[in-house]
Formats: C-alpha cells, structure tokens, sequence
C-alpha cells in the first residue's frame, strides 16, 4: 500500500513539473498579447525571452537534480556546484546582455522571468487544496 501511495504521489509530482514550463509560456504568452497592445513589439519580446529563459532554467535545474541524486555523494556534491555556479553564470550573462542592449526594457525581460513565481504560487496553492481537501 506504502509503495502504491509513493508510486501514485511520483506520478503527480512528474505531471506537476511537466505543466510548469507550459504554464510559464501560457501565462507569459498572454501577457505578451497586453504588451503589445499597451507598449510595443520589442518589449513583448522581451517579457517572452524572460519566460524561455524561466522555462530553460527549469527544465535544466530538473534534469541536473536528477542526474545528481544518482551519483555518489562525493562526485554529485562537486558536480552539483560546478552545474549551478555555471547556470548561475549564464543566467547573469543574459540579464547583462539584456541591460547592456536594452536598459530601459529590462523590467519586461525580469517580468518574462518572473511569472515562474505565480506559476509556482499557483501549483503550491493547488497542492494545499488537494491536500485539504484529503485531509476532510
């Protein structure tokens, strides 16, 4: 039965992070639509570049935590620091390219980046309300 409800509770949590990166592009995608209208094409291109880069910085983060937990502890603890010291980096990298060509555009590429937090607000919240839900 143990093995049954951590079974059934791997299966949700796979389908949870696999609507993560499309949520991120639905939610950005729509905002882009009100950007366009409200700004101008370059900024709305700028809130989706955020959100591909949210959504690339997820999907490697996923990927690298599952590679890591079936090293050994000594190599996955080396490999571990040198993959998120270089998303890190590259993460950096593109926010400066970003200022650096576009400065006064910047917040559209930070709200782009941003809407991963209301996409794991909404999923968090979700959660809890399943879990309530059991709970009664």
């Amino acid at each position: 039965m143990v093995i049954e409800m951590n079974s059934n509770n791997q299966n949700i949590e796979e389908k949870i992070l696999k609507r993560i990166p499309n949520e991120i592009i639905m939610i950005s995608s729509v905002l882009s639509i009100g950007t366009i209208v409200l700004f101008d094409l370059l900024t709305a291109a700028l809130l989706l570049l955020g959100a591909v880069t949210a959504v690339l910085s997820f999907i490697w983060l996923k990927n690298s935590i599952t590679k890591f937990l079936y090293f050994e502890k000594k190599k996955a603890v080396k490999s571990t620091v040198l993959f998120y010291g270089l998303r890190l980096i590259l993460i950096i990298g593109v926010i400066f390219i970003i200022i650096l060509f576009f400065h006064k555009k910047i917040l559209a590429f930070v709200a782009g980046f941003s809407t991963i937090i209301a996409v794991f607000l909404f999923e968090g919240l979700a959660a809890a309300s399943k879990i309530m839900k059991w709970k009664n």
